[in-house]
C-alpha cells in the first residue's frame, strides 16, 4: 500500500484514466503493424511525459488506454498530444497507406474522444 499513492511537492494522488481514441470515418486502420506502431508510439510519449501505461490494447479501429497521470495535466492536454504526435508519426511512416484512405492529409483520429476516470477510496 506504500506505493499507491504517488507523492510529489505538498500533495498526494493517484489518477488513472481510461481513454479511447478512434481512427477518422472509423476505417479499419489499427492492423498490418500499424497498430504495433501506434502502441509504440504511444509508450514513447508517456515515457517523455511521465506517464505511466498500465494497459494499452487495439481493435481494428480503436484504441483503448489505461493510463496513470499527474495532478498537475489535464486529460484534455494529455490527449492532444498523443493524437496530434502518433497522426504526425503515422503520416511521416505510412503515407502511402493513408494517402489511400483520407483525402485530406494529416489526419488519422477521430475529432472527439472518450475518457472515464477510475480509482478506488477507502
Amino acid at each position: 500500500m506504500q506505493n499507491y499513492y504517488n507523492r510529489r511537492n505538498r500533495r498526494k494522488d493517484n489518477l488513472k484514466v481510461h481513454i479511447v481514441l478512434v481512427t477518422k470515418y472509423r476505417k479499419v486502420l489499427l492492423q498490418n503493424g500499424i497498430y504495433d506502431f501506434v502502441k509504440r508510439s504511444i509508450s514513447y510519449l508517456a515515457d517523455q511525459n511521465d506517464w505511466t501505461i498500465i494497459a494499452m490494447e487495439t481493435d481494428k479501429d480503436h484504441i483503448h488506454i489505461l493510463l496513470e497521470y499527474d495532478a498537475t495535466e489535464c486529460i484534455c492536454d494529455i490527449i492532444s498530444i498523443i493524437k496530434q504526435r502518433t497522426t504526425r508519426w503515422l503520416w511521416i511512416r505510412y503515407r502511402n497507406i493513408l494517402t489511400k484512405q483520407y483525402w485530406k492529409k494529416h489526419i488519422f483520429w477521430s475529432d472527439g474522444y472518450f475518457a472515464c476516470s477510475i480509482g478506488g477510496v477507502s
